[in-house]
């Protein structure tokens, strides 16, 4: 077991005082343009669970991440769904149906699918502001190597936690290996894609047509993707196997020069414990070469304590969680970080007195953990953040924005992941005008 310094032990212990005492910094004031849909492409038809006699007006939801890409129309980006409408059992209370009854495939971790078929699509949008409205122009189901339609199921993994899949009736489904929980997309000047996945946690590189070419995965877990349709390459950090059920890789940017690839962890891993990740404050955010294909940085972005955010009710620091990044020239990123009533967007440097890579917060055996360990403790080498923008002063804004992106015009483009219309949500998109986030 690898010990750091007495210091940064002792200041692993005063965790929960140093965090509630930091306070939020004051936002740029902004203005925003709301923009909604009535395109049939983003309707579906209502759904009933098994059990229950609540329905659900689901919609096909495509907020998950956003992307422009450079030289496309100024006010058209890509955007992602996720694996589609899909709910954990221990949620099902909520929506009127007996756990019990509907789990009984899978009392502890059985995950309830209302959609299996849902193929996870990268979607194009457009929006017209003469009426405040975006239309739907294309929508492109990701596909495996050989041309399948990927699925959203969860896949067979074995080191790193996962669910177990059911239909809305109860019935067990098969986990799949080439199953993706699509979160982030970036799209290249030729045409081709990346995009991140929570579930695995995994990186994929896409061609132009949306079929993916291959998978990266953390070293150890490659035989968990023995059977997918693509080439898995074991080359990220084995340690993001302790990423806790659902919490993988939301976020992923490009560099304007599209030669980096940065990517980070919604919340700070179960490291060396769940409850440890209950408490963390410092996620993991790298730097990838993409010409090699190898990690050349890693940072601890320290997130805002749940204390600081208003109305929140769940003490734990596992309700702040980070749901997209833009990077901006010269290893500058935007971080989106939310709970489930505001969201804030810090901009922090990459610099390299701050790089952790092939330190020792990489072993796992390393004790206390970067998890574990203060964002103030010298030794985390956390990122300063410069706060962009605040929702809390915005009640137009609504919950879970998961997509980001900069317009052709420079205002900052925000769309919401509405989880399929199963909390009858809706789409909507923004643009934000003053959070002087400059791609320069």
């Amino acid at each position: 077991m690898r010990a750091l310094s007495l210091f940064t032990l002792l200041g692993g212990l005063s965790l929960a005082a140093v965090a509630a005492a930091q306070a939020p910094q004051t936002a740029p004031k902004v203005t925003i343009t709301v923009f909604t849909s009535t395109d049939a492409g983003l309707k579906d038809a209502p759904y009933t669970l098994k059990t229950s006699t609540k329905e659900m007006p689901l919609t096909i939801g495509i907020g998950s991440g956003a992307f422009r890409r450079s030289g496309d129309a100024a006010l058209r980006f890509y955007t992602v769904s996720d694996r589609g409408p899909n709910i954990a059992c221990g949620d099902l209370e909520g929506y009127g149906a007996n756990k019990e009854e509907l789990c009984k495939e899978a009392p502890k971790n059985g995950r309830v699918y209302p959609r299996p078929a849902y193929s996870p699509s990268i979607y194009q949008v457009e929006l017209d502001p003469a009426t405040s409205t975006f239309k739907l122009l294309s929508a492109t189901p990701v596909k495996t190597k050989s041309g399948k339609a990927t699925s959203g199921l969860l896949n067979p993994l074995t080191v790193a936690s996962t669910e177990i899949p059911l239909d809305g009736t109860g019935v067990k489904l098969s986990q799949d290996a080439n199953g993706i929980d699509m979160e982030a997309i970036v799209v290249l000047k030729d045409g081709s894609m990346w995009i991140g996945d929570e579930n695995g946690p995994s990186l994929m590189q896409l061609d132009s047509d949306a079929r993916i070419q291959r998978r990266l995965v953390p070293t150890g877990t490659e035989k968990d993707f023995a059977a997918a349709d693509y080439e898995t390459l074991g080359s990220l950090p084995a340690i993001l196997t302790k990423r806790s059920l659902n919490r993988g890789i939301e976020s992923i940017s490009i560099s304007p020069d599209e030669a980096s690839l940065y990517f980070i962890m919604q919340n700070p891993l179960a490291n060396p414990d769940a409850k440890t990740y209950q408490g963390a404050v410092n996620s993991r955010l790298y730097k990838l070469d993409r010409a090699s294909g190898k990690l050349v940085g890693e940072w601890a972005y320290p997130m805002d304590p749940i204390a600081t955010y208003p109305g929140e009710k769940n003490p734990n620091n596992s309700t702040v969680r980070i749901s997209e990044m833009l990077a901006l020239s010269g290893d500058r990123v935007v971080v989106l970080e939310r709970t489930e009533k505001t969201t804030r967007l810090y901009e922090v440097a990459l610099t390299a007195d701050t790089n952790i890579l092939g330190s020792a917060w990489d072993d796992v055996t390393t004790t206390p953990s970067l998890e574990a360990t203060p964002a103030d403790n010298p030794a985390a080498k956390a990122l300063k953040k410069t706060i962009r923008f605040d929702s809390a002063a915005y009640p137009e804004v609504p919950v879970k924005l998961e997509g980001m992106a900069l317009a052709g015009d420079g205002r900052l483009m925000l769309i919401n992941d509405d989880d399929f219309g199963i909390d009858s949500g809706t789409t909507k998109i923004l643009l934000v005008d003053g959070t002087g986030i400059k791609m320069n």
